[in-house]
C-alpha cells in the first residue's frame, strides 16, 4: 500500500487554493490518504463542509483523526458525523483495517516528553490535566489492541516523541505532545507513526524502540524544497 499523509490543513477556501493542485495528485500517487488532525481552524461544521467538498474530488479512501483546532467550538461530534457520512474513517481510540494494513489512532494530548512528562501530583487541576493525557494514551492502547494485522500504522495529532518537535521553541515542547503515546506504540509495535501539530518541528524521528515517526504538518511540508502538500510512504 502507498500512503499519503498530511496534517494541519486549517482549512479555508483561500488557504486550500494554494495547495489544491498538489492535493489533486494524491489519487495518482497513493492508495489512501491520512489526515493527522487540525483539519479546520475553529472546529466549525461550515469549515468541515467546505473541506469535504474539496476532499471528495481526490477520490481515495481517507483515514483521519481530529486535532485541537477541531475541538475549539465543542462540535467534534458534528464534525465526525459529517466526515463519516462522506466515508472518511475517523479514528478516536478505534482501529480500521484495509487491504492487510491496520490503522489505529486518536488525537493524543500534551504533557511533555521523557523525564519531563508532567505527573499527577499536587493541585486537582494538574491531576485532571494529566488524566486527560493518560486517557488519550489508553485510547491508543485500546485501538492498537484491536488490530490483527502484521502491518500497523498509528495516526495521532500530538507528537509522541520530542525529536519531531525539535525546531519549535523549547519552552513549548510540553504543549506539543507526550511520550505516553510513544510508550503505547512501543508496547504494541507499529510500522509507521504520523502526527502533526508542531508546525516548525522536524520531519522524522524514532521511538525508543526504533519505530519511525513522521511529522506531516502542512506548514512543515510547505517549507520544504520543493513545497509539498503531503508525503508518501510505501508499506
Amino acid at each position: 500500500m502507498r500512503i499519503a499523509a498530511t496534517a494541519d490543513l486549517h482549512f479555508s477556501p483561500q488557504s486550500y487554493d494554494r495547495i489544491r493542485d498538489q492535493m489533486g495528485r494524491v489519487r495518482d500517487e497513493a492508495d489512501l490518504l491520512i489526515l493527522a488532525g487540525d483539519l479546520t481552524n475553529y472546529g466549525r461544521p461550515q469549515e468541515m463542509e467546505s473541506l469535504l467538498n474539496a476532499l471528495v474530488r481526490i477520490r481515495v479512501p481517507v483515514v483521519a483523526v481530529l486535532g485541537n483546532h477541531d475541538c475549539e467550538s465543542n462540535q467534534e461530534n458534528e464534525l465526525v458525523r459529517l466526515m463519516t457520512t462522506e466515508g472518511i474513517k475517523v479514528l478516536d481510540g478505534t482501529a480500521y483495517e484495509r487491504d492487510g494494513v491496520g490503522f489505529a489512532g486518536t488525537k493524543g494530548f500534551l504533557g511533555g516528553f521523557g523525564r519531563g512528562v508532567l505527573t499527577a501530583f499536587g493541585e486537582q487541576a494538574v491531576k485532571n490535566f494529566v488524566q486527560a493525557g493518560i486517557e488519550e494514551a489508553m485510547k491508543l492502547e485500546r485501538a492498537l489492541s484491536q488490530l490483527r494485522t502484521e502491518k500497523r500504522v498509528v495516526v495521532l495529532h500530538y507528537a509522541p516523541i520530542a525529536a519531531t518537535v525539535q525546531g519549535e521553541p523549547p519552552e513549548i515542547y510540553p504543549y506539543l505532545g507526550s511520550s505516553r503515546l510513544a510508550e503505547v506504540v512501543d508496547r504494541h509495535g507499529a510500522n509507521l507513526v504520523f502526527h502533526g501539530h508542531a508546525h516548525h518541528g522536524s520531519c522524522e524521528g524514532k521511538t525508543t524502540a526504533g519505530i519511525p515517526v513522521y511529522n506531516v504538518g502542512l506548514p512543515l511540508l510547505q517549507a520544504g524544497d520543493p513545497p509539498r502538500a503531503f508525503r508518501t510512504f510505501d508499506l
